[in-house]
């Protein structure tokens, strides 16, 4: 029954929220994630810049992307590929481009709603925005139930899995002492809270990106020569017109947009719980840095599992396997043994920082829940532990079908309530926009502007200093450039 559901929520109702609600933000966006592609790099430049007693933006995009980049891009990479064929991977892409504007809408909305805790560090989400921008306290409460039930539990427990059984396929470790090493180290972790977990994300997602990334390119240069036409077979894959992969039509939309929504998390609602957390100077800048981790994490990193796998040679229609295997295998079939302990490896450091941000994702909406009761998040904190422990040494095929549904529930919730705030969106984009237009180099939100809106003024001030409004572009290039 559970796979009846779960077979029509994220077969179906999935893909048309997913591609279709995202390509309605793209259109009235005037295709924002294009307008503003170049620009997400300056702005990505300046999130370097540290803000005293708040999270930077580069601390919070590392953050998102310790979640965005995990198990999905090395086991679920694999998943798409064995069941979907090449053309998966086309579907991937396109979830992820229309992904973007979905991103760019929900994390401005989650920075525009944010609040100020007691300890004064900023808090939001969909359940902020949700209840603040459209007023509806039940359905806040159960987005914030589901993001606590998908990303604290389900998803943590299929991160356990994964790393466990790869560290056993590689090196012979038992299960059982993995995943109790995996629990004890995240568990010293956790209680230092979300300033802890923000500064070993910082260390650790852009070494584990920049090596994983280093070692598939090292393997696509050598076999450079065949990329085009794999390039080409991904796309006629998705389309039919392969003749190895016709019969995978159906199976390649629906496990590419599926695994491509687990991969980069575009509109399921998680992202903004820590886009809000950073210190920014308006909401868009760290929707368009947000937008810019969705690229990142599927057009870059995804693409060099899936080229990996194809030019590999292991690959071949009608593999049966699991995604962790078929990768492993895949870079062994190349450069030896060894790539599949890199592979072990990658996806054990993948995974711990994925595990960081899921359960903070569940802190965070628990205190949302219930506030600031230190019994309820110390019971939470062992919960997740023994979860984790549980998923190491279980078979999650049940669990993998009830994460799949609560993912497409959280969707669901979540792109509704995107459509709803969508004037509000396009009304603080247009700001940053004119601002932009007018030479403003970093501009910034004034919240006098929006009196019908209700924010939290502490967050954003009314009438901010014009001193910081005055960093403007050189006067000789035209906005339209910029």
């Amino acid at each position: 029954m559970l796979e009846v559901i779960n077979d029509f929520l994220s077969g179906k109702v999935l893909i048309v929220l997913m591609v279709g609600l995202g390509g309605y933000f793209t259109i009235r966006s005037r295709f924002v994630q294009f307008r503003y592609f170049l620009h997400m790099f300056s702005v990505f430049k300046d999130s370097l810049r540290s803000s005293a007693g708040q999270l930077s933006s580069f601390q919070a995009l590392m953050l998102s992307l310790a979640g965005r980049v995990g198990a999905g891009n090395i086991a679920g990479v694999g998943i798409a590929v064995t069941l979907g064929g090449p053309g998966a991977v086309f579907w991937m892409w396109v979830t992820a481009l229309v992904g973007m504007s979905s991103s760019f809408i929900e994390c401005s909305l989650g920075q525009l709603y944010k609040r100020t805790d007691a300890e004064g560090t900023f808090r939001g989400g969909p359940a902020y925005y949700i209840q603040y921008g459209l007023h509806k306290r039940g359905l806040a409460m159960l987005m914030a139930f589901l993001l606590l039930v998908t990303f604290g539990f389900a998803f943590n427990g299929l991160q356990a899995h994964a790393v466990t059984h790869s560290l056993n396929n590689a090196f012979g470790l038992d299960t059982t002492y993995t995943g109790l090493a995996l629990a004890a180290l995240l568990g010293l972790v956790f209680i230092g809270g979300i300033k802890r977990i923000a500064s070993i994300a910082d260390l650790l997602v852009p070494v584990k990106t920049l090596v994983y990334i280093g070692v598939t390119l090292y393997v696509i240069v050598l076999q450079f020569d065949h990329v085009p036409a794999m390039l080409m077979t991904i796309v006629k894959s998705a389309f039919g017109l392969d003749q190895a992969f016709g019969g995978l039509i159906g199976s390649a939309i629906v496990m590419g947009v599926k695994r491509g929504v687990f991969a980069n998390e575009a509109g399921l609602g998680s992202a903004p719980n820590v886009a809000a957390v950073a210190s920014v100077e308006h909401p868009v800048a760290q929707g368009v840095v947000q937008a810019f981790s969705v690229f990142l994490d599927t057009f870059v990193i995804c693409t060099c599992t899936a080229l990996l796998i194809l030019l590999s040679g292991f690959y071949t229609p009608g593999f049966e396997g699991d995604g962790i295997a078929l990768t492993q295998n895949s870079l062994a079939a190349v450069v030896g043994d060894w790539g599949r302990m890199f592979i072990s490896v990658a996806l054990a450091l993948f995974v711990f920082t994925s595990i960081l941000y899921n359960y903070y994702l569940g802190e965070s909406n628990l205190r949302f829940l219930i506030g600031e009761n230190r019994k309820a998040l110390m019971g939470y904190r062992a919960l997740v532990l023994a979860l984790i422990f549980w998923g190491a040494i279980e078979n999650l095929g049940t669990v993998f079908a009830f994460a799949d549904i609560t993912m497409t529930l959280l969707a669901f919730v979540n792109l509704i309530a995107l459509f709803l705030l969508f004037k509000v969106g396009m009304r603080i984009l247009r700001d940053y926009d004119d601002q932009r237009a007018a030479g403003i180099k970093t501009p910034v939100f004034d919240s006098a502007k929006f009196p019908d809106l209700d924010l939290d003024r502490q967050a954003w001030p009314a009438n901010p200093p014009a001193a910081t409004k005055a960093q403007a572009e050189p006067h000789g290039v035209p906005a339209a450039q910029r």
